[in-house]
């Protein structure tokens, strides 16, 4: 009756979203980055219809990642926005900082500046709850760079001091 043709409506949407998801990845590796955005966001949208919440946010961070790649910033960040709520609501720390960190790429691709420092530093602070070293890492890194670019020159050493010391093995160069 009714329920089966909802359950199978339900199947041909997941089945649509791992579709997408699957060309996203092909076009990405190949780094076809503008096609692969797009999947991505097909996935996100499908997922988002599905009622697959979290694993839409992820599929929109990825569409994020890959539109700043293909130098599509705005879109960018349109994809990623909003996305540190569901995660934040779901208990992922982890993936909130991570969403946080791909707006404050866009936003600082887009010139705004101290949005994108604003962002980077909520990320932070998520990234370390989380141990997630390596990424925090990345993301100090950004806010030193982004510091100096805003004339504080002081802060910048803190932060690219402690962006080494959540880097687990330092280049010669870092270490200088």
């Amino acid at each position: 009756g009714g329920e089966s043709s909802g359950d199978h409506l339900l199947m041909t949407e997941t089945a649509s979203a791992r579709l997408s998801l699957s060309k996203a990845q092909t076009a990405y590796k190949a780094g076809d980055f503008a096609p692969a955005a797009e999947s991505f966001a097909r996935a996100a949208q499908l997922l988002r219809e599905n009622g697959q919440m979290l694993e839409s946010a992820e599929a929109a961070n990825n569409a994020s990642v890959a539109y700043l790649q293909a130098g599509s910033a705005a879109a960018a960040l349109e994809a990623a926005e909003g996305s540190d709520r569901v995660f934040a609501a779901g208990g992922d720390s982890r993936r909130q900082g991570m969403a946080l960190a791909n707006q404050a790429a866009a936003l600082e691709a887009l010139g705004r500046l101290e949005e994108a420092l604003d962002r980077y530093i909520q990320a932070s602070d998520l990234l370390k709850q989380t141990g997630e070293q390596e990424m925090r890492a990345l993301v100090l890194k950004n806010i030193s760079t982004l510091q100096l670019r805003t004339g504080r020159q002081l802060q910048a050493l803190a932060s690219m001091d402690a962006a080494l010391d959540n880097t687990p093995r330092l280049s010669l160069r870092e270490r200088l």
